[in-house]
């Protein structure tokens, strides 16, 4: 029997809760997890970065599972989580991990795992320990993100993220995927590849905010190009956390209610002892839209930013340079150079149909 911290209509009270045990510890999994922690520094080693195992930080609060050092000096501390750990937890020795200039990366193989976006993970298949140590390949299944930049238009293969059906708004979006739901589709990532690209700055942490709420977020690995084109876009750079952040922050309440005696076992509803929710759900997340140019005049001259350029040139796969305002509606398009035309594809839709 456990006193937890519930939360019931706005309420945080403190209620008893019958809890099954979220952690066995068996010997296949100390050997999973060991077996993980050996293939992420022998690939390091096999790559000529330094690779150290159970290294303890400056303040002994914490040991991390394996450290490897990149060749300009970048930090990775590879902490392998294959069972529950409060969130508390993770934020604690992720803020502490990096004040001793270590970037956390959490590995897990659950779905629900609570370390998910709140700090940078990720996930991988439920292997057995022999499959890891034998080198079979082992996924990243999320928590690596590539950024895809397009324009609403109807001959667009993406929807809009600014409505709810199936209109186009002619604006500009960018949002994060999966390898996999990537246009053209991305190849996968390893672990051997993250261990490499982690330590080498090629790959690098982004968190990304919601725009809903301010305080929640996710936390993902992308390529540095990637990262470096969103904070373009988005105008904004967001650190990792440094301070630690409380999970429930209503007030705590007692309802002086009497002890319910009854067992519940076997009962449907909801009861705080049901499974964790699933928070690796592999959807695009966090996407953010630069608004539609407005329409100009013939004689107008065109006014465009650095940054509506460069999601453009990105959006149009093409080089800036080749941008240019299309002949009928104005918009952004592809003006010059090779395949380029005057009028963009909308446009073009509409006189042929004259």
């Amino acid at each position: 029997m456990f006193i937890r911290r519930g939360r019931m209509g706005g309420r945080t009270p403190l209620v008893a809760s019958h809890l099954p045990i979220t952690h066995k510890p068996t010997p296949a999994e100390s050997a999973q997890h060991r077996a993980t922690k050996e293939r992420v520094v022998e690939t390091a080693a096999r790559h000529g970065l330094l690779s150290e195992a159970e290294v303890p930080l400056a303040n002994r609060r914490s040991i991390t599972d394996a450290v490897v050092t990149g060749p300009s000096g970048i930090r990775i501390g590879w902490e392998i989580q294959y069972h529950h750990l409060s969130p508390s937890s993770v934020h604690r020795r992720s803020v502490n991990a990096v004040e001793h200039g270590i970037t956390p990366l959490w590995v897990a193989k659950d779905r629900t795992a609570s370390l998910i976006d709140r700090a940078p993970w990720a996930r991988v298949d439920d292997m057995p320990w022999k499959d890891i140590a034998d080198g079979k390949d082992m996924v990243i299944r999320g928590g690596y993100r590539h950024l895809q930049v397009w324009k609403c238009v109807p001959s667009s293969d993406r929807h809009c993220l600014a409505s709810e059906g199936a209109g186009h708004c002619g604006a500009i979006h960018a949002d994060w995927f999966l390898p996999a739901l990537c246009l053209p589709e991305k190849k996968p990532v390893h672990i051997e590849d993250l261990v490499l690209q982690s330590a080498t700055g090629e790959s690098v942490p982004v968190y990304v905010p919601s725009r809903g709420n301010g305080r929640a977020g996710r936390h993902r690995w992308v390529s540095a190009d990637d990262r470096a084109l969103w904070e373009e876009i988005v105008g904004e750079r967001t650190p990792l956390p440094s301070a630690p952040a409380e999970e429930d922050d209503g007030v705590i309440t007692f309802a002086e209610q009497e002890i319910d005696r009854t067992c519940r076992a076997g009962e449907e509803g909801w009861f705080l002892s049901d499974a964790r929710p699933l928070r690796d759900l592999g959807q695009p997340t966090g996407g953010f839209t630069l608004p539609a140019m407005p329409v100009r005049g013939a004689r107008e001259a065109m006014r465009i930013t650095p940054v509506e350029r460069m999601a453009a040139s990105a959006a149009l796969r093409c080089p800036p340079w080749e941008l240019g305002p299309c002949a009928g509606c104005g918009q952004l398009m592809r003006r010059y150079g090779r395949y380029a035309a005057m009028y963009c594809r909308a446009c073009r839709a509409v006189l042929n149909g004259r």
